[in-house]
């Protein structure tokens, strides 16, 4: 995909926008992924994908990132980290804004073209956090 802002855009964008963005994303690399790993029936991909784009695992992917992230990146993950937003009931408030914060680079990367860097940033996730074969 080619740039759809340059970076001094993207980055006027708020990190809720950017992380509602992003949120798309990272659930199309997923079901990319799940895809590819196996022909299986769609409910049992769905019910794979669950676990992949609950927060609990978007932020253990946010915490696996971050020793890889650069200060730019950084800086995306912190501002959607901190973005004020209602945490859902069944969800530890951490875990929720670090899942909005990992969504919030993803949104950002994909606006100014870098798929590259969201494969890598992928992998390391993958790696980090892979889920046992169901």
């Amino acid at each position: 995909m080619h740039a759809i802002l340059t970076k001094e855009q993207a980055k006027q964008y708020s990190p809720a926008a950017l992380a509602f963005f992003g949120d798309s994303v990272y659930e199309v690399m997923v079901r990319r992924h799940l895809l590819l790993r196996a022909n299986q029936l769609a409910a049992q991909l769905h019910a794979q994908k669950v676990h992949y784009v609950c927060a609990s695992f978007q932020a253990q992917g946010y915490d696996a990132v971050l020793l890889y992230v650069t200060d730019e990146e950084a800086a995306i993950l912190k501002r959607g980290r901190n973005v004020d937003v209602t945490v859902p009931r069944h969800t530890h408030a951490l875990d929720y804004h670090k899942a909005t914060g990992l969504e919030a680079l993803f949104g950002y990367l994909s606006c100014i073209g870098e798929e590259a860097r969201l494969d890598e940033l992928f992998a390391i996730i993958l790696e980090c956090v892979e889920l046992p074969e169901a």
